[in-house]
């Protein structure tokens, strides 16, 4: 059985989205029929809680989590990298020493900007360290607010970063927030069209990308 892929979601603002972006993708992976393994190595554990509510729902087939400190990532990884097809991490808003573990491992890191400059003044950090590490990254757009002024000017600065942009954008949506709160994906408590395309869309990137790897 081949290893799994890894994907890393950091930044180092708190309130990107991280932990929706992580669950999301997650949902839809399994959702298409692959395993997918959650690591949480956010000390707040956002991420534990939202998989807990959905393991008391009886929805967590195709589907593993594991908690590890910053410097047992690698060590997590391993394991987590032979039960299933992707393995998806959840970091803490910081971009030190102690992100690079999280990092190292990615064979992609995905940096969630909200729709906001502070949320891309907040990329720097993260993006250098990542380059130091020598792994692929992709900027993605979240909490878009399309038609806005504001959501216009972030696209463009966002297109001026010396990193690749997400082609697929997550918009600013109630729904992602009251279904994570029910163990949910977004796709899962919603009917919507507009979210599914979006989704769709997002799932089709990340995999695409990671067949090259």
């Amino acid at each position: 059985m081949a290893k799994g892929k890894v994907i890393t979601v950091a930044q180092q603002k708190g309130g990107s989205g991280k932990t929706t972006l992580v669950v999301n993708l997650g949902v839809m992976l399994a959702r298409a029929g692959h395993t997918v393994a959650f690591l949480d190595t956010d000390p707040q554990g956002s991420l534990g809680r939202w998989f807990m509510t959905r393991n008391d729902l009886g929805r967590t087939e195709n589907m593993e989590f594991s908690t590890a400190s910053a410097w047992g990532v690698g060590y997590e990884v391993g394991k987590l990298r032979d039960m299933a097809e992707f393995v998806i991490i959840d970091t803490p808003p910081k971009a030190d020493s102690d992100l690079r573990p999280a990092l190292r491992v990615a064979d992609l890191v995905l940096v969630p900007v909200a729709s906001s400059h502070v949320d891309l003044w907040a990329t720097d950090g993260v993006l250098d360290l990542t380059r130091r590490e020598g792994r692929d990254v992709l900027v993605v757009l979240n909490r878009t607010r399309a038609g806005t002024r504001l959501g216009a000017e972030v696209l463009e600065a966002a297109q001026a970063l010396s990193a690749q942009l997400s082609t697929s954008q997550i918009a600013n949506r109630v729904a992602y927030a009251e279904t994570l709160g029910q163990g949910l994906g977004g796709i899962e408590g919603v009917r919507s069209p507009a979210m599914r395309a979006e989704l769709d869309a997002f799932l089709s990137e990340i995999t695409t990308l990671l067949a090259d790897t």
